[in-house]
């Protein structure tokens, strides 16, 4: 059909092991089980274990019929089961409208009788845009309502809202107002769409590779994207799922022949056949989503594959056929279960008719390079609308009363102390200088700040200066006369920034580096010497300056671990010592004088092993330096695992990502993630370390970037 949306849906056929809990449960069963001959006991053991690969190898097994997928074409909209039959269809006559719910992501079909829900837009493989745009094209009345749908299928809350005399004033989407904000993205991406698909330019002629619109690319050459190789590498997984498969044969074999006659020797078997099957299931799992996705970008088709070495799997796309590339937030297979998930990058490609050509993986890779990439190949490229600014997440922290019940009040610098004073200058309320030990002026959010610390170097004040109606390099020059403690990080550096750039114009001899190690550094500034003394040349006026510092190098401060993670980690160390020990001395003890003797001398050394194991550890731990130059990750003995400048740096803090735990992560100026730090620091002490030399603490907002600080 012209105008037919097909869902995500994975593929069948794939080899996979058929009940491979059951059997393994099974398997650990029959080892403690005492049967006879020992032969036909390991036997077992090991035919139960491999019963569900066989399985999952069979003919039949592999043969599988796609799996269920939802369609919407002119015949309306179903859900297609195997062998290609209907198995849920609301035809296209009965449909009044559809409708996207965005509490809860899910399509509601209109029609005469009421509304149904159909079900969740990723469940079913959908994107909102493709539906959308699809929907309209078939003549289906597409709306975006704010709400979830469950509030759209209560009775009482329709008659709730729903006044019998003023029928006419409900919207006619339901009781319930429009997500305009979200329905206008949907119309400015269809109205791009449209634009792309009309302009005569972007139709790229049969003949002649390299004509056309897609024919702009940088030479015509090719450009490769690769998301980062997985950690393990492939390789090493399979490697290390084998030897578990093999020690643990090895060892049911040896129990086999010193013999089953004790339990213990059986109880040990089961456990190494536990082992071996959940480390061969495990490194099945992780190979499944350690696949890499690559992207070959020219001026006359693009390539993408998201499983290496299944060249079959390949997409292979004309640029001819490609209208526009749609660059977002997307739909993608989990590698596991088959079933669709939500992807932080994909890519929609619409053709000429405003249908959908293919979906194309993109996860993992930088959106920003990906879209750029294809622009610069000609493709056209829409991203979805601007994102709502990030607002500031600090508020004014114990402002006094007094400060809102003075008209025209300011802060002021009198007496060798902070007051505030009101309209005609008079001071009203005085801080002396003995309550106050330092000042600190930061730029939180794009606006200048002033923290106030007390002798014991404790917070007790914070509040922008502009309700304080007072300049920064007011406060600043005011306090450093009446020698008051005042640090302002941002301007010093900003000065001495100013400074070598102003004196590097004067020298002859070419730039230093700007980032260099700390090795380096080290070993210049050792084997540097004074030039020879000589007759001095008017003309010859060359400064000898320093490298500027980097991350390793500059004044900053230095944030360790929290003691409460260290003890936690001390003490996951000696109880996995601990485990370990109780493990072999139940597998090893029938041969080492039993368990209790066993038990009795490996609990107290794996005590040891796991304090003093850490304790190595933990003497070169690692430690994070947060400075004007930027950041970097020490050990304690001086190396440098790793270092960024403060151009690469575009935000520090917490990544809260849905696949995996939330951790502590430095992100670039584009939203990628550049580095994880290993080791908790203190949140707020990394916070005001990040405030105090000008490091963006949060994730950065490509669309609103963020000003410079203020008065500099």
């Amino acid at each position: 059909m012209e105008h037919e949306l097909v869902g995500l849906a994975g593929p069948g056929g794939r080899w996979r092991p058929v009940a491979a809990g059951p059997f393994a449960l099974l398997a650990v069963a029959l080892a403690l089980l005492p049967i006879r001959p020992v032969w036909l006991w390991a036997a077992l053991i090991g035919v139960v274990a491999a019963i569900p690969w066989l399985l999952g190898a069979a003919p039949e097994a592999r043969r599988r019929r796609p799996r269920p997928y939802w369609r919407l074409s002119a015949d309306g909209l179903e859900k297609v089961g195997p062998g290609g039959l209907s198995m849920v269809s609301y035809e296209r006559s009965r449909i009044d409208g559809l409708a996207i719910t965005t509490g809860d992501g899910i399509l509601t079909v209109f029609h005469r009788f009421g509304r149904t829900a159909v079900g969740g837009m990723t469940s079913m493989g959908l994107e909102p845009l493709a539906v959308f745009v699809t929907a309209r094209r078939l003549g289906i009345p597409m709306h975006v309502l704010d709400g979830e749908a469950t509030d759209l299928l209560d009775p009482a809350l329709d008659d709730a809202l729903r006044i019998p005399t003023l029928d006419e004033d409900v919207p006619g989407g339901g009781p319930l107002p429009r997500d305009h904000a979200a329905e206008k993205r949907l119309l400015d991406q269809e109205a791009a769409l449209l634009a792309a698909a009309h302009d005569p330019s972007s139709i790229k002629p049969d003949e002649g590779p390299g004509e056309g619109t897609a024919g702009k690319g940088p030479g015509g050459k090719e450009q490769r994207l690769d998301t980062p190789e997985p950690l393990p590498s492939r390789r090493r997984v399979v490697l290390l799922g084998g030897l578990t498969a093999l020690l643990g044969t090895v060892m049911i074999v040896r129990i086999a022949v010193d013999g089953t006659a004790e339990f213990g020797a059986r109880l040990a078997a089961g456990c190494w056949a536990l082992a071996a099957i959940a480390g061969v299931l495990m490194a099945r799992r992780r190979l499944l989503r350690a696949a890499q996705v690559r992207w070959t970008i020219n001026a006359e088709r693009l390539r993408v594959r998201a499983r290496p070495g299944r060249r079959r799997e390949a997409q292979d796309l004309r640029a001819r056929d490609v209208a526009a590339v749609v660059v977002g937030p997307g739909l993608r297979l989990d590698p596991v279960s088959g079933e669709p998930r939500r992807a932080d990058l994909a890519a929609l490609a619409f053709g000429h008719r405003l249908e959908l050509v293919a979906r194309l993986p993109a996860h993992g890779l930088d959106g920003f390079q990906l879209a750029h990439a294809l622009d610069d190949h000609g493709y056209r490229v829409i991203t979805p609308g601007a994102r709502a600014p990030r607002g500031p997440q600090y508020g004014l922290e114990g402002l006094p009363e007094i400060f809102a019940q003075v008209p025209g009040g300011r802060l002021v610098v009198a007496d060798g102390g902070l007051g505030w004073a009101d309209a005609a200058g008079d001071v009203v309320l005085k801080m002396p200088e003995d309550r106050i030990g330092g000042i600190e002026l930061l730029t939180i959010a794009g606006h200048a700040w002033v923290r106030l610390y007390d002798t014991d170097g404790d917070e007790f004040f914070a509040a922008p200066l502009s309700a304080l109606r007072i300049s920064r390099t007011d406060l600043r020059d005011a306090a450093r006369r009446a020698g008051l403690p005042v640090n302002d990080a941002e301007y010093d550096a900003y000065l001495s920034a100013a400074f070598h750039s102003a004196v590097s114009t004067l020298t002859d001899s070419e730039p230093a580096p700007a980032s260099v190690s700390s090795q380096h550094t080290a070993g210049e500034a050792a084997t540097a010497q004074p030039p020879p003394p000589g007759p001095l040349d008017e003309h010859d006026l060359t400064f000898a300056l320093s490298a500027p510092p980097d991350p390793t190098t500059a004044p900053g401060t230095l944030l360790d671990a929290t003691r409460r993670s260290r003890v936690g980690t001390y003490g996951m160390s000696v109880l996995l010592c601990e485990a370990v020990a109780l493990l072999g001395a139940v597998w090893l003890g029938p041969e080492l004088g039993g368990f209790n003797t066993t038990a009795s001398w490996s609990v107290p050394a794996g005590l040891v092993i796991g304090l003093v194991g850490y304790w190595l550890y933990d003497r070169n731990r690692p430690q994070l330096r947060v400075s004007s130059a930027g950041l970097a990750v020490v050990t304690r003995r001086g190396k440098v695992e790793w270092d960024l400048g403060r151009d690469r740096v575009g935000g520090v803090g917490i990544d809260e990502a849905t696949e995996r735990m939330p951790r502590l992560v430095v992100w670039s100026p584009s939203g990628r993630v550049l580095r994880q730090v290993t080791f908790p620091p203190d949140l707020d002490d990394l916070r005001r370390a990040c405030e105090r030399y000008g490091l963006p603490w949060g994730p950065p907002d490509a669309d609103r970037p963020a000003p410079p600080p203020p008065e500099l």
